[in-house]
């Protein structure tokens, strides 16, 4: 399997923020705990050791029991949830919405990143077992993000008849209208082997699950059952009990946002763009399917949209009492996993690192320990026809993650037999006026305006003359103009990443396992390379 790499800096698709951060910029320093350096773990697994409870880890292990009641579980899997009972034990987790067939190929991603990471971690520490977490965006209300995938350049999308009917949870969402989607991915994916082992996978999870929640877990459960992945929901009651005291800091202190609002002005002020801005109260009242913001006015409590209201001590009860019923946003969480995880590394994208970094006063605030944030793995999928178009382009890597237009602008330059290149016109140009300005220096200085005008319209014409020259090569050479284009709107689908569009099934039909397998093979979450990876033809 031939493989290339480039700097993620040299893709142009991740922000500054998580740029500095990879390059342990000095200024990004307060913002995390450790690096996610193989030489970093062990204090992190001695940190977290000391901080997780023996009662914690009951806890936990019960609920993933009763999560997996009903599911063909494997034997890794089930050692791996045993494993957790015991103090050596730790996790490695990521996190993902609970998109329609997996959603974009990067799901795939951050699940493998998180089992390698565990098998890395094994073979230097031993005397320690690492467990791969997937956990499921159960709780999450963005339907619009994940009722879709993409498939051959088409859009599959899932209209829920309960979506907009009180239901806002995704994870309770029934699975009823899916059979219409079913139907046409079917038609769409073809015949063979592995086609009808994707059609199996749909039909099971989807046809035969009544919720979003188990639907997912089985499709998760499947592709990765046998690498001993764990999948959780977190909606459990027994796991909620355990984050009563922070949800209390929540509801009377408003601790997360008294802790974070200070590093978000921090991030801003260093010129990076804030992922997300904490509210008073970040946490949401889940009851029936339906989740709104809790807010505090004029000493009382309510739900938002919702006739419901409780005094500061009627909520405090209802927290005892219902626990299930509170739910963590995106800012509490990260504490949240943290509490009821004996975790020492979150993989997560670019955007999930991002608000990461603003909340490592909130975790001291709660003398919890903050984990390791580890970007997870990128690749760019190709065929080896693919491959071999793109040298005959005599495109280089690098060159072909650039915005179409500068792609194209650059390549007709480099084969046009005429020089498109107008510097040297523009740096003649100057250097004539500079006599000019000497000239007005020496005479009226109220010259030196109209001279300065006269400049600015020379070279804008000049620049006017380039892009003309360089239009009519493009016409020229329309043929590789258009083979430049289809080759890079074949790999950067909607000129996005592929990895944030395609479907995993996409390319699972053409290759079967021998894509996990790899995946599995050359995505090291320790190397921050983007990998490029070349599959032959079948």
């Amino acid at each position: 399997m031939p493989t290339d790499c480039i700097s993620y800096s040299e893709t142009n698709y991740f922000s500054k923020l998580i740029l500095d951060y990879l390059e342990k910029k000095e200024e990004l320093s307060p913002f995390y705990h450790r690096f996610p350096e193989i030489g970093n773990f062990e204090a992190q697994i001695k940190e977290k050791q000391q901080s997780f409870s023996s009662e914690n880890r009951k806890v936990l292990v019960e609920s993933l029991k009763k999560q997996y009641n009903g599911v063909e579980i494997s034997d890794a899997t089930l050692d791996h949830i045993e494993a957790l009972s015991k103090d050596t034990t730790f996790t490695i987790t990521t996190g993902h919405q609970l998109n329609l067939f997996t959603g974009p190929l990067y799901f795939l991603y951050k699940i493998i990143s998180v089992i390698n990471l565990t098998k890395i971690l094994k073979k230097k520490h031993p005397e320690y077992d690492f467990v791969p977490i997937y956990w499921m965006a159960t709780e999450d209300h963005d339907f619009a993000e994940i009722n879709y995938f993409n498939l051959n350049g088409k859009k599959f999308q899932w209209n829920s008849t309960e979506k907009g009917a009180g239901i806002d949870a995704v994870g309770y969402l029934s699975t009823e209208g899916l059979k219409e989607v079913f139907e046409l991915f079917s038609s769409e994916i073809g015949g063979g082997k592995d086609a009808e082992y994707l059609k199996f996978l749909f039909k099971n999870a989807y046809l035969k699950h009544s919720n979003l929640t188990e639907a997912t877990r089985y499709l998760a459960n499947e592709l990765f059952k046998e690498y001993g992945l764990v999948i959780m929901g977190a909606q459990q009651p027994e796991l909620k009990k355990l984050f009563i005291p922070f949800a209390e800091n929540e509801l009377l202190e408003q601790r997360s946002f008294k802790t974070t609002k200070e590093n978000t002005e921090k991030l801003s002020n260093l010129g990076y763009n804030v992922q997300v801005n904490p509210r008073e109260i970040n946490l949401f009242y889940l009851n029936n399917g339906y989740r709104e913001r809790i807010i505090k006015r004029d000493g009382r409590f309510y739900v938002h949209e919702k006739q419901i209201e409780w005094t500061k001590e009627e909520i405090i009860a209802e927290l005892h009492e219902q626990p299930q019923h509170f739910s963590p946003n995106v800012m509490m969480r990260p504490l949240f996993q943290e509490v009821i995880l004996p975790n020492l590394c979150y993989i997560g994208g670019g955007g999930e690192l991002a608000y990461w970094l603003e909340l490592k006063d909130y975790f001291e605030a709660e003398n919890v320990p903050f984990p390791m944030l580890l970007l997870r793995n990128s690749a760019l999928l190709q065929t080896e026809k693919q491959k071999e178009k793109r040298k005959k382009l005599d495109i280089s890597n690098k060159e072909l993650f650039l915005k179409q237009h500068e792609l194209i602008n650059r390549k007709v330059r480099k084969i046009s037999n005429i020089d498109i290149d107008f510097s040297k016109q523009k740096e003649y140009l100057v250097n004539q006026f500079q006599e000019m300005y000497d000239l007005a220096q020496k005479t009226d200085k109220s010259f030196l305006g109209a001279v300065k005008a006269q400049e600015v319209k020379q070279l804008k014409g000049l620049d006017h003359l380039e892009k003309r020259l360089l239009k009519a090569q493009k016409r020229k050479l329309k043929d590789e103009v258009s083979r430049i284009a289809a080759l890079q709107n074949q790999l950067f689908p909607n000129k996005s990443l592929q990895e944030r569009q395609t479907n995993f099934s996409e390319v699972y039909a053409m290759y079967g396992q021998e894509l996990l397998d790899t995946l599995f093979e050359h995505l090291n979450p320790l190397e921050q390379h983007f990998k490029i990876l070349t599959f032959g033809t079948k």
